[in-house]
């Protein structure tokens, strides 16, 4: 065993794991975990991973600049998007019904400070029960030794009140990529191999060898689903995967999707990876998790589809 850089005593199978706290971009008592390879950002006040980064490489999560600094207000009537990465409860067309109104989510969810403890080069955020949903989040977020890799295990724990059909939902806000990509399932659900979630497509979509490729329009905001288990995001010099597997024979949220991807309009360059996990009613005292594991390469083509297409062979 050997002491942590906050003081815990940590395992030697994770004693490559340095965790600091830190003033990040003025949110006072943030944590920034790193295993050598990677580092992830993390800001407890606002309820947000903020950053996902290789050491010496840009981050890849987008940050809205214009929220530097500021904090989460639950009584705001209008949506404080930080960006970086969080989780929701599915499906939103559920929203009104419980919450009384459709936008912006319900608070304990996105906009109230979580609670953050570290041990053993892991940290845990937990947050209030929601007053709507009567549900607590708590999210263990690990880097994986001598890995790019980072694997986030988030909780639904139901408090109180009456029982609630619900799914997890985790939404990772992304810079503007070179290339947007989803693998098809061999037996899709979807005859198109993705379901249509906007008026319109997002650009330059294409379906070819089992491989859903897309880009984001500055002009408009679109939404597809899909019933697989990951999602692949290649940037100038990087490629994320984010895979969560899909469980077979179990109701998936808005017709059935695992994994979503949204694309943002300017002046807001940032486009969605959602990852869904099923729907289940979820009573008192009873709890649900999903795993979702975050990995970070560098890119070694000059076509964005190739170093997708190898992200998909190297992180099996």
């Amino acid at each position: 065993m050997i002491k942590s850089q906050t003081g815990f005593e940590t395992d030697t199978s994770q004693s490559s794991i340095t965790v600091k706290k830190v003033n990040y971009n003025g949110w006072r008592d943030s944590y920034i975990l790193s295993n050598g390879i990677v580092e992830v950002v993390v800001a407890p006040v606002i309820g947000r991973i903020m950053q996902f980064r290789r050491m010496g490489e840009e981050g890849v999560f987008w940050e809205n600049q214009s929220m530097i600094g500021r904090k989460a207000n639950s009584k705001l009537t209008e949506w404080a998007n930080f960006g970086g990465d969080k989780t929701w409860p599915a499906p939103q067309s559920d929203w009104p019904k419980i919450t009384s109104r459709a936008w912006p989510p319900p608070p304990a969810f996105d906009s109230l400070p979580l609670e953050a403890m570290e041990k053993n080069g892991t940290l845990v955020v937990t947050s209030p029960a929601d007053p709507h949903y009567g549900i607590r989040t708590r999210r263990k977020i690990q880097l994986l030794p001598n890995s790019p890799a980072m694997r986030i295990t988030t909780t639904f724990e139901k408090i109180e009140g009456k029982p609630v059909r619900v799914g997890i939902w985790i939404i990772s806000q992304m810079k503007d990529p070179a290339g947007i990509y989803i693998p098809v399932p061999v037996k899709s659900i979807f005859p198109e191999s993705y379901s249509k979630q906007s008026s319109g497509i997002p650009k330059d979509l294409r379906v070819s060898n089992r491989i859903i490729s897309l880009k984001r329009s500055s002009e408009t905001n679109e939404k597809i689903g899909s019933d697989s288990s990951s999602l692949i995001w290649v940037g100038t010099r990087q490629v994320l995967r984010i895979e969560s597997p899909r469980l077979p024979n179990l109701e998936y949220p808005d017709k059935g999707c695992s994994a979503e991807v949204y694309t943002n309009a300017d002046p807001l360059n940032y486009i969605e990876l959602e990852l869904l996990g099923p729907l289940r009613v979820l009573k008192p005292g009873e709890q649900m998790e999903q795993i979702s594991t975050y990995t970070l390469r560098l890119r070694t083509s000059k076509d964005p589809l190739a170093d997708a297409r190898k992200a998909l062979v190297l992180d099996r």
